[in-house]
């Protein structure tokens, strides 16, 4: 796979432009995670990758126990590091309540920790978002789409799976169904409102340029929905880039 050298010479020179001394992951025992871990720790080696385990009460447990097993299969360094009471307090304060809004509280109390380590260590903080959840603007705005590098950032989903294949991470975590483990019983495609593998080709024929009802006949969908999905693409533009300037 051709991306895989550029990857990863991507990673290298990101690192030494810092002049960083490693880099510190989310692992959550996904699969991108896990892809952005092995590429990590393949490029740099596994002395300069920190994995952080950062669970909370509704994070399912074969996930966090797949990224410790994951972890030690790899030999990369890692902590686990539940922040539940963290999560809790702070949403007291606040009154805090509601799924989604919980969701996102979660996801940023996770980028105060990796940043936390990436300072004390003098490391970067490695996103692990793919090239589908930021076209969809499927992250939370500083949380998990906060980072310094962004290794998967221009693969689709369906890619990532096929380069998990190819860089031999465990069969159980490609199969897995994707989910961010934010409440329990969520998932991707649940929220998404499609499948990952009709959404990226959507996704590539807009793209291309090829118009609604030219992506519509050729994966058998509804013009409804490759507009739905255009719709978002665009709503969701301000997630992708930093703070209007006024002048």
């Amino acid at each position: 796979m051709e991306y895989v050298n550029v990857i990863k010479s991507f990673i290298k020179s990101k690192i030494n432009e810092a002049d960083a001394s490693g880099v510190v992951i989310g692992l959550s025992g996904g699969l991108d995670s896990a892809v952005a871990t092995k590429l990590c720790a393949d490029t740099l080696g596994k002395k300069k990758v920190l994995c952080l385990l950062l669970p909370t009460k509704d994070t399912p447990k074969d996930d966090t126990g797949d990224a410790l097993e994951f972890a030690k299969k790899i030999g990369v360094k890692y902590k686990i590091i539940n922040i539940s009471d963290v999560v809790k307090k702070f949403a007291s304060a606040i009154h805090g309540k509601g799924k989604k809004e919980m969701g996102n509280i979660h996801a940023r109390t996770r980028m105060i920790v990796l940043y936390y380590f990436a300072n004390k260590n003098n490391y970067l903080v490695v996103g692990s978002g793919n090239k589908t959840e930021l076209l969809m603007g499927y992250f939370t705005k500083h949380g998990d789409g906060a980072c310094d590098i962004m290794p998967l950032a221009d693969l689709y989903k369906t890619q990532i799976r096929e380069l998990a294949k190819h860089l031999k991470i465990p069969e159980k975590i490609i199969n897995k169904t994707p989910r961010a483990g934010l409440w329990e019983g969520q998932t991707d495609e649940s929220e998404l409102g499609i499948k990952y593998d009709v959404l990226d080709q959507i996704l590539y024929g807009m793209k291309k340029g090829l118009k609604n009802n030219e992506i519509a006949k050729s994966l058998c969908v509804e013009i409804s929905e490759v507009k739905r999905i255009k719709n978002v693409v665009s709503s969701t533009k301000h997630k992708r880039k930093m703070p209007r300037i006024a002048r």
